[in-house]
């Protein structure tokens, strides 16, 4: 599952699950330290909840040093892209995390942390491990959909509004870049300039490590599809029509809009919920690229 619906709006799904984790982990650091001072000999109250808030923050920092790690890391990996365009870097929408070194960093201070203070190491390993069962557990449940190959699933073409294909076959053994999307979406309009752009520089490139890109339009009909383009004047390529608005389920989002980026071979390498800034999409597309060659 790529997005989690709440009413009338969707939120990505791995920042709760992540959140969750982490309010898990916290929970149970503090619980521990209930239990063994209560078990040492029953302390001042005053104590013990001062012990037990300690250990639960202690859970809450360490993933907060884990996220800046993993955002700093990642920006460096880009620095060119980032450089380039300055308000990105604080753009925290666009997914650019780099989850190796945020664990390593988040553990390594967690772990200092239990170091200087013995008291609380039980308690930060369990509640630690806790937030890394929590995490593992809830991705693991998100990926079971999400990793999906591309469905079989008819397509109208906005070419002709008649023409159909099948979306798992419109990839031809390239990777590409499949965007759900609605004229109606506020940030689907946001993000569009941006996908266009990058779709055109695919196509001038003229080699074998072209990335494709297929914009699926959910639930619209053609006429509309055509006056929008129009209007915005983007000069997109490869639109499709999903009138039945039926990929979002399928694929695990019930939000727009969402990205989803496929190698070669038609594995989905990472997914996408939100708006997408021109250097995020950019160093997906460098990943892309190495896949092409393979």
């Amino acid at each position: 599952m790529i997005s989690i619906p709440l009413g009338p709006i969707a939120l990505p799904a791995a920042p709760l699950v992540l959140l969750l984790a982490v309010w898990a982990g916290s929970w149970v650091a503090s619980r521990m330290v209930r239990g063994v001072r209560q078990v040492q000999g029953s302390p001042e109250p005053n104590t013990l909840t001062a012990q037990a808030a300690r250990a639960g923050n202690a859970l809450i920092q360490a993933a907060g040093v884990g996220l800046l790690a993993a955002r700093l890391t990642h920006l460096g990996g880009h620095a060119d892209l980032y450089l380039a365009e300055p308000s990105a870097i604080i753009d925290l929408r666009d997914g650019g995390w780099h989850a190796p070194a945020g664990w390593l960093i988040g553990a390594t201070w967690l772990a200092g942390h239990a170091w200087l203070d013995t008291a609380l190491r039980r308690p930060l390993l369990a509640g630690g491990l806790t937030l890394a069962l929590g995490w593992a557990v809830g991705t693991w449940a998100l990926g079971t959909q999400a990793r999906a190959p591309l469905p079989a699933l008819a397509l109208t073409s906005l070419d002709d509004g008649t023409s159909q294909a099948s979306l798992d076959r419109l990839p031809r053994g390239r990777p590409v870049v499949v965007n759900l999307w609605a004229s109606w979406c506020g940030p689907c309009r946001q993000e569009m300039p941006v996908l266009a752009a990058a779709q055109q520089r695919e196509q001038q490139a003229g080699n074998d490590r072209r990335v494709g890109f297929l914009f699926i339009n959910q639930g619209e009909p053609a006429q509309t599809v055509h006056a929008y383009l129009a209007a915005q004047a983007l000069p997109l390529r490869e639109v499709w029509l999903d009138t039945g608005s039926r990929l979002g389920p399928a694929v695990g989002s019930r939000g727009l809009p969402t990205t989803l980026f496929y190698d070669a071979d038609g594995r989905l390498l990472a997914s996408h919920f939100g708006v997408l800034n021109a250097a995020a999409l950019e160093a997906r597309l460098r990943q892309l690229r190495g896949t092409a060659t393979r």
